[in-house]
């Protein structure tokens, strides 16, 4: 199965990188197009094929990943010309509908897959909220899968809760980084390097993270487990309870679902 890509930044070469380590895709199944000509000389370094334009890529692939930004998604899929006939495509286009997609295609439309990837795919830790509405085959979407849980994991959900996808694990990188941050800064304050306290507070995270996946446990439970009776842990809990942390987290992945939704 050919597999082209539109759009070679970060997460669309995040995707191909981790796919091809991975074993999901070969190099010589993959054809590249970008505007810019750095990001076609990252693909050739990886032995990938270079198409001409959007419109020869779409003709030698049998399933097209569009990865550019939104301001670039009609200019992109206008190039494609009806070369996108009959194959299959995936968008991880922000804010932009399955609705919309078709609307820009002209001619005999595409069948499309509509998802919302995050930005630890660049490490191959991502987190992919797949559209149900998808009129992919069962082996196209077979496929999908394979590809996006080589560099993290998936979730199939309405389309209409992509944008709660997006206010959650979309934005959750840059709360979570938030956290990190403050944790060293704590940690600063009491007199740790800033190195060392960095280092402490993404570790402690992302083994909490690890903790919860792979145990099945409850957040709660992992916080009474650490907390002692009168001990140093709850006293931190207490803090955070009243500097209203969960109200805040909460309202961020709300206001950012609407601002979703409202685009």
């Amino acid at each position: 199965m050919k597999f082209g890509v539109i759009g070679f930044g970060n997460m669309g070469g995040a995707i191909v990188r981790g796919a091809l380590a991975k074993g999901t895709l070969k190099k010589e199944d993959v054809n590249v197009f970008d505007i810019l000509d750095i990001r076609n000389d990252e693909a050739k370094e990886l032995g990938l094929h270079i198409s001409a334009n959007d419109e020869q890529l779409c003709a030698e692939s049998d399933i097209v990943l569009l990865a550019v930004k939104p301001q670039q998604m009609e200019e992109a899929l206008g190039m494609c010309g009806k070369a996108l006939a009959g194959k299959a495509m995936l968008s991880i286009v922000a804010g932009v509908s399955t609705e919309r997609l078709q609307n820009a295609i002209s001619g005999d439309k595409p069948r499309i897959l509509r998802l919302l990837p995050n930005t630890p795919a660049l490490v191959f830790e991502g987190a992919f909220g797949l559209c149900k509405e998808t009129d992919f085959t069962e082996d196209e979407k077979a496929f999908s899968v394979r590809l996006f849980e080589s560099i993290g994991v998936v979730e199939w959900v309405k389309e209409y809760d992509i944008d709660a996808i997006c206010g959650l694990s979309g934005g959750g990188p840059a709360y979570a980084a938030m956290f990190i941050e403050a944790l060293a800064d704590g940690g600063v304050k009491q007199g740790l390097t800033r190195p060392v306290a960095m280092k402490m507070a993404a570790q402690t995270v992302l083994g909490t993270a690890k903790l919860i996946l792979e145990t099945g446990m409850h957040p709660g439970q992992v916080k009474d487990m650490v907390s002692s009776p009168a001990g140093t842990t709850i006293e931190g809990v207490e803090a955070l309870e009243e500097g209203g942390m969960r109200h805040a987290v909460m309202r961020a992945v709300v206001v950012a679902t609407d601002r979703s939704r409202s685009l």
